[in-house]
């Protein structure tokens, strides 16, 4: 690692709020110089957005490669034939990105890549011995969203994990589906995010066993209704007569009701794509069977916005610790040569710790300071100043609950060491 100095780092932050970010991720995200808009539905990640996506991808790959799933990349253009194999090239919609080359060959931007991972797995896949595998990418999709909204999460281009596995029978596969749902939920409490696993509908990507996970905040699109057993569903999915909307049909208790971002999902798909795009194995007999696939897709860019909205207050961002973009800020105050070596010794000290730390050394005044490690949403501020220094002690600020301590200046390192352990 090492030590940042925001006077040679690229955060341009805004003083106004800008006039279409409608929810607080979205103006959050945009004051703070996380992001900038290039177009409707499409925004560049700056320095500190992309700090943050590499977080939650690194969490992802982890949980990932623990189920064995390998990692690729697949292309981001795809050939219209293979949807049309498949028969989604007119069943998805006009939300499908198409485009012609210059020899009037179609294509589409992917949404997802159920088509393309079965046509290239289809030459490949032979026997029963093969399986099962799961493969797994993270890459951009794309989609023609009638009406971009809501900054990163409606948007035309975004960042996804996308996992295929393939089974030779149904108890593999609703095996495996399990531990990629148990995946999501660690991911989601790696994350600190307050979730749901819901009962949904499969939608474009098909199957019949499907279920989302729903990160609780007031912004979401999504109306659920939850309770204590971990039982939830989506309000539209169940019927409008009798108790069906109040009462769990697990437990029989009131159910609560709240909104939800959607940030996963995991489908059983079966045998639809293997079937139309023409994949099988031999069985220990040597009879043919399509493999049956599962898909798993993860939003990074999605969950990234779904923190912010569970972790904000009038002041800015408040990022949990295992996916903020640094977890220490250095705040000088006074520029006497005391206060510039304490904050270099203290970084050095940090880093050399395996904390990320950076050292806001603008010449700015100390509200402006204050005001952007607040909008920022760091999870520890350390105030280091002249009057502190000659007392022997700093100022440590914990984001999250706003608590504030004065520690001897021998203990910062180990106290911040132990509050970021885990």
């Amino acid at each position: 690692m090492s030590v940042v100095r925001l006077s040679q780092y690229y955060m341009p932050t805004l003083k106004e709020t800008p006039g279409d970010a409608e929810i607080i991720s979205h103006q959050l995200l945009l004051r703070a110089g996380f992001m900038r808009k290039t177009a409707s539905g499409i925004y560049s990640l700056l320095p500190l957005g992309w700090r943050v996506v590499q977080k939650i991808e690194q969490i992802v790959r982890e949980e990932m490669d623990a189920l064995d799933a390998q990692e690729m990349r697949l292309p981001i253009i795809q050939p219209e034939e293979m949807w049309r194999e498949s028969g989604r090239w007119d069943a998805y919609g006009p939300e499908l990105m198409r485009l012609k080359d210059r020899h009037e060959r179609g294509w589409c931007l992917g949404p997802t890549h159920e088509e393309i991972i079965s046509a290239l797995i289809a030459t490949d896949i032979k026997s029963y011995k093969q399986l099962p595998f799961a493969l797994y990418q993270m890459n951009t999709k794309f989609r023609d969203e009638i009406r971009p909204r809501f900054g990163l999460l409606r948007g035309r281009e975004f960042l996804m994990k996308d996992c295929y596995s393939f089974h030779a029978d149904e108890a593999d596969l609703g095996a495996y589906y399990e531990l990629q749902a148990q995946a999501y939920g660690r991911i989601c409490d790696r994350m600190g995010i307050d979730w749901r696993r819901v009962e949904a509908d499969s939608g474009q990507i098909g199957g019949k066993v499907t279920a989302e996970f729903h990160a609780i905040a007031d912004a979401g699109e999504s109306d659920i209704v939850y309770c204590a057993c971990d039982y939830a569903a989506d309000i539209d999915t169940l019927p409008e007569e009798g108790d069906a909307r109040n009462v769990c049909p697990k437990c029989g208790t009131s159910l609560q009701r709240a909104r939800g971002i959607e940030i996963g999902q995991v489908f059983q798909v079966g045998a639809q794509y293997s079937e139309t795009m023409g994949v099988s194995f031999a069985d220990v007999d040597g009879a043919e069977h399509p493999p049956l696939m599962g898909c798993y897709g993860w939003g990074i860019t999605r969950s990234l916005a779904a923190a912010i909205e569970q972790h904000n207050d009038e002041y800015g961002m408040k990022w949990p610790a295992a996916i903020a973009p640094y977890q220490v800020c250095l705040i000088g105050i006074g520029k006497d040569e005391e206060v510039a070596t304490a904050l270099e010794t203290y970084a050095a000290e940090l880093d050399q710790a395996g904390i990320e730390v950076v050292i806001d050394d603008r010449n700015e005044r100390p509200g402006t300071k204050f005001a952007d490690a607040d909008l920022v949403g760091w999870p520890y501020q350390v105030v280091v100043g002249s009057r502190g220094l000659k007392n022997g002690t700093v100022e440590v600020k914990e984001r999250m609950s706003g608590e504030k301590v004065e520690l001897p200046l021998a203990d910062v390192v180990a106290y911040l060491g132990e509050k970021l352990k885990g």
